[in-house]
């Protein structure tokens, strides 16, 4: 598993199972200020994803504040039940990994379905979090859409095809390779086979296929825009110009429905759904201004 340097991997055992998260490694930052508000990344659902998303990003945080980057169960090195979570037991789990590992309240940044959930947790637990950073943040039904009907989406709801289908076009370097081309990138010459290696590490766990393919089936999906007009956390929103699935236009839409709350939207031109992986440098910095922000805030 890729870890940056000043970074160790720890567990922590939770109600849903034991998850492993990446931490920032005290000894390597002896001058970081004692105690900060912590920075919690959580990555999205798709074949292979874990807290390595954040990789390029979070490591520009650590000498300035405790950063904590979780694979969310059933993905990297967390437990993976053999059974599905559902989108209940996933808000269940961030409300718990934010208060058993942040002392005080966090600002949270997330991506796509993770990113929706964690709108629907700052809304339930207000009092938990300073702040949110979304990239892409989407429930995949949004606006009363119904979820996906892609040939995949169907395919992955017959019994044993969805096994096959996932060993044989997912869970593969070639498999993953596309995906990240045609999914995740604007421009697949920025795929490293970094990159490759560790979203294929992740998507080969034992019963990884179980997570995977409950979110391909559209099991998890959800209609963000019914719960954003509620939101009063401090937010920022983040979205690729050339993100498929979830285009510029429904990120524009779903600001719209709280400017109060959504204090920033920033639109990435030639940039696909994951920034923080294909453009990290301009990500990170949207990160501090949203900080700056908050600081001042504070003042």
């Amino acid at each position: 598993m890729f870890i940056p340097p000043g970074f160790t991997q720890h567990t922590v055992p939770l109600a849903l199972g034991s998850v492993a998260y990446i931490q920032t490694d005290p000894g390597f930052w002896p001058d970081a200020p004692a105690a900060t508000m912590p920075l919690v990344f959580i990555h999205g659902f798709g074949g292979g994803s874990s807290s390595y998303e954040w990789s390029k990003v979070y490591p520009a945080f650590a000498a300035n504040y405790s950063v904590l980057a979780p694979d969310l169960i059933g993905w990297g090195r967390s437990d993976h039940p053999d059974r599905p979570c559902t989108t209940a037991d996933y808000l269940a789990l961030v409300q718990e990994l934010i208060e058993t590992l942040c002392p005080e309240p966090p600002l949270v940044v997330a991506s796509s379905l993770s990113a929706a959930m964690v709108v629907r947790v700052a809304i339930a637990h207000p009092e938990l979090l300073r702040g949110l950073v979304l990239v892409a943040p989407a429930g995949l039904a949004d606006f009363g859409q119904a979820p996906s009907r892609s040939v995949v989406n169907q395919l992955v709801k017959l019994p044993l095809v969805d096994q096959l289908l996932y060993r044989g076009a997912i869970a593969t370097a070639e498999g993953i390779r596309l995906f990240l081309a045609q999914r995740q990138f604007a421009n697949p010459s920025q795929i490293s086979e970094e990159m490759v290696a560790a979203y294929l590490e992740s998507a080969q766990q034992p019963n990884a296929d179980v997570a995977a393919l409950a979110f391909v089936r559209g099991d998890l999906s959800f209609d963000l825009a019914e719960y954003l007009p509620q939101l009063t956390t401090p937010t920022a929103m983040v979205w690729g110009e050339a993100a498929q699935f979830t285009d510029s236009g429904l990120g524009r839409r779903l600001a719209a429905l709280n400017p109060t709350a959504l204090r920033r939207f920033e639109l990435l031109p030639g940039v696909g759904l994951t920034p923080q992986l294909e453009q990290p440098g301009v990500t990170t910095g949207l990160i501090q201004q949203f900080l700056s922000d908050l600081a001042r805030e504070g003042n």
